[in-house]
């Protein structure tokens, strides 16, 4: 009798659990099916005003030269016993100093590092990572092979690899996200945790089913969960898509900013064309609702996170929301006028913030192992 008054009890609660999951499944297949059809009628718009380039893109089959400038380092390959995976890495400063490890976002490479990678070499040990999916490292087909704890698992496997237990850890974007998880679970192994234009998940999954305008500023999300299609809007007009990201007025770099030149364009354009690039870099979407929300938040590494002001996918009230989960010494620098694309955008400045970060507290004799 016991048994069956407390089955009537939980009875209410099990089923407003449900109508929550089924609530949260149903607004992520909405905005899918909404984002579907946003993208259909660009494509017909597009095929209507140039009916012969729409369908056209080139792989572009030789780097262009900046990819080979040796001023960034050394290119490097690493395959990871465990996950059978090749990484593709570029290297620079002396072996056995510090080692400062670089995580890309999307829809970037190791080259969006390039200005912090001549920077930092004079004290560390600089590595900037194509991620799995990216660039000349390895291209898992299916869609799980980019959970998150595959992620995280990378990160700690190139870091052992490199003859390291500990590491300054910096990420940018999809690279900030792996960096935030990586300090959650391995906090034993970063040393200090520098984030650009990333608030920590748990952050971003809370803020986001509050605020109908954030959901709709990653409402990208919701139409990269379509398998095809968008690879297909992102390649269409010799990805015009993709260009447009760093180079118009709503997303790209601003107007103070440091322009990326046509050769930078090109080595995007290089790594992003080759056959099933795209794929890759989009199958971190198709994880991320399966993935949330996150078991472990706290982070105990100090943090410094960097944001760009004009941030025209996230809003910047996430950035002093962080707080609430780290658990250390935790410093927030808003850089005014400066886009999503930051370490690019505004080098110097954020070079010269990093450096302050780096030099505050311990010092860096301990960053050695």
């Amino acid at each position: 009798m016991a048994r069956v008054v407390h089955n009537l009890l939980l009875l209410p609660v099990r089923l407003a659990h449900r109508v929550r999951v089924w609530g949260y499944w149903s607004l992520i297949y909405g905005y899918c099916a909404l984002g579907a059809v946003v993208a259909l009628l660009k494509l017909c718009w597009s095929v209507l005003l140039r009916p012969t380039a729409t369908f056209r893109w080139a792989i572009r089959d030789a780097p262009p030269a900046c990819l080979n400038d040796t001023s960034l380092g050394t290119h490097c390959y690493v395959r990871i016993k465990e996950s059978g995976l090749r990484f593709h890495y570029v290297a620079a400063g002396e072996r056995g100093k510090p080692l400062m490890l670089f995580l890309h976002g999307f829809p970037e490479f190791w080259f969006s590092w390039r200005y912090q990678l001549r920077e930092f070499k004079s004290e560390f040990r600089v590595v900037a990572v194509d991620m799995r999916g990216y660039g000349e490292s390895d291209l898992p087909l299916s869609a799980e092979s980019y959970r998150f704890e595959h992620l995280v698992t990378d990160v700690k496997d190139i870091v052992e690899y490199l003859g390291y237990n500990r590491c300054c850890l910096v990420g940018h974007d999809w690279g900030g996200t792996v960096a935030w998880l990586f300090a959650i679970h391995y906090p034993e192994m970063v040393t200090k945790l520098i984030v650009l234009n990333c608030p920590h998940p748990s952050v971003f999954t809370d803020y986001a089913l509050r605020h109908p305008s954030q959901l709709l500023k990653s409402s990208h999300f919701f139409f990269f969960q379509l398998p095809r299609f968008p690879e297909l809007m992102l390649s269409i007009n010799d990805f015009k898509a993709l260009k447009a990201l760093f180079t118009s007025r709503s997303t790209g770099i601003g107007r103070k900013g440091r322009w990326l030149t046509a050769e930078d364009l090109e080595a995007y354009m290089y790594a992003l064309s080759q056959p099933g690039a795209l794929t890759g870099a989009l199958n971190y979407f198709r994880n991320v609702f399966s993935s949330l929300p996150l078991s472990q938040n706290h982070v105990r590494s100090p943090v410094l996170l960097l944001w760009g002001e004009r941030d025209p996918f996230l809003e910047q009230e996430m950035a002093e929301a962080c707080r609430l989960y780290i658990r250390n010494h935790f410093r927030l620098n808003i850089i005014s006028g400066a886009s999503h694309w930051l370490q690019q955008d505004q080098p110097d400045i954020v070079n010269t913030l990093m450096w302050t970060f780096l030099k505050e507290g311990e010092g860096r004799k301990s960053y050695r192992n």
